[in-house]
């Protein structure tokens, strides 16, 4: 079977019997999930297994979870993750790299433990004089 390059979602904590029948014939190259597909961690571990059962091959699952502002997992089931990224430079928190790597150590083990593969973490993204306001906050550092 040929993989469409896809990236697909469902609508909630479950697939439904028709997403399961798309999924099948639509063989997306992977899926992401959004807050609307997180409740906890049995909920979320059946669903990644589940898509991945839908598709008939271990397809990469995607999700936002930076920290900070964008998280779509999250307290009182997983971490929350304060202060965002730009509040951390500007602080020059001591250890400030050491301190980010460890960071998205922990959301790795985090993602890795309900079978999420992907983490869409604008982590090599650098905030410029122009960067939109609403994207700064999510940004580490202004210097390549």
């Amino acid at each position: 079977m040929i993989r469409s390059a896809t990236i697909l979602g469902c609508a909630g904590l479950a697939l439904t019997p028709d997403e399961r029948a798309f999924f099948w014939r639509a063989q997306p190259w992977g899926f992401i999930l959004f807050a609307r597909n997180v409740q906890d961690a049995t909920q979320l571990t059946a669903l990644t297994a589940d898509l991945r059962d839908a598709v008939g091959y271990d397809a990469p699952i995607l999700i936002d979870q930076e920290g900070g502002r964008v998280q779509r997992m999250r307290g009182p089931v997983w971490r929350q993750w304060h202060p965002p990224l730009d509040q951390m430079a500007r602080a020059g928190v001591a250890g400030g790299a050491r301190a980010m790597a460890l960071r998205y150590r922990l959301i790795a083990d985090e993602l890795r433990a309900v079978g999420i593969d992907v983490n869409c973490a604008p982590i090599a993204d650098v905030a410029r004089a122009d960067t939109h306001p609403f994207l700064r906050n999510r940004l580490y550092g202004t210097d390549p």
